[in-house]
């Protein structure tokens, strides 16, 4: 297997499977690619790839059901996985984000960019994988306790299912409390991609983020225009 890892490419078109697939190669990526959302689901189980870029619209199932799917899967569950789409309008951005997608980007795109999500996605994932489970760390806010060794969250002594992004933007945000986090800062050190990229990533995850924290979303406040922190308490 490459060094940089595994990416599942699924898309039904044609040429945009191959242009993918062919960029992704030439950084250094092993690549597997298919068209429809069944070949997806059994190549994600078999082969759990560091990242999965994921079109929405696919013949049979669908690109948000194949990501409802891995999420619902324990093996799964943790695979990065952005979605590719035509369908670039906020509802659309916000459903994928609801059921688990990492990141979005929007047909037509610029294949550097998404070259540049992968590459800083896969990062993240491999030294995710490598964290090795020593004594817990434990890190506790009120009724909000995380375990940073096993990246785990827990409101109330109830865990909360969450994504690695997910799991990354509370940590930094607690990390930070009481100070402001701007939209660059989040970009740069969640995603590690370029601080003026020009994404609604941040602000659809940090929703995402304060609907699973439910009773505790007062700890994340906006900074109207500037970013967001987390607040000292609530």
């Amino acid at each position: 297997m490459s060094e940089k890892g595994l990416v599942l490419v699924v898309e039904d078109d044609f040429d945009i499977r191959n242009l993918i697939r062919l960029n992704l190669k030439r950084k250094g990526f092993e690549v597997v690619a298919v068209e429809t959302g069944e070949e997806g689901l059994a190549k994600a189980r078999e082969l759990s790839p560091l990242v999965i870029t994921l079109d929405l619209m696919l013949p049979g199932i669908n690109g948000l059901e194949v990501c409802q799917q891995l999420r619902n899967d324990e093996k799964t569950a943790d695979l990065y996985i952005i979605m590719v789409t035509a369908l670039g309008e906020a509802d659309d951005r916000i459903t994928g984000f609801k059921i688990g997608a990492d990141d979005y980007i929007s047909k037509p795109f610029q294949i550097e960019e998404l070259v540049l999500r992968v590459e800083a996605a896969s990062k993240r994932m491999k030294r995710f994988r490598a964290t090795e489970v020593k004594e817990s760390t434990l890190i506790e806010r009120g009724h909000l306790k995380i375990d940073q060794a096993q990246h785990r969250v827990w409101i109330n002594e109830v865990e909360i299912n969450m994504t690695i992004t997910e799991y990354k933007l509370l940590l930094h945000l607690v990390n930070k409390q009481g100070d402001l986090c701007s939209r660059g800062e989040l970009l740069e050190k969640v995603w590690e991609l370029p601080p003026n990229l020009n994404t609604r990533t941040v602000d659809t995850h940090i929703k995402r983020l304060r609907q699973k924290l439910e009773n505790l979303s007062g700890y994340i406040e906006t900074v109207r225009g500037a970013g967001y922190r987390f607040a000292i308490s609530i």
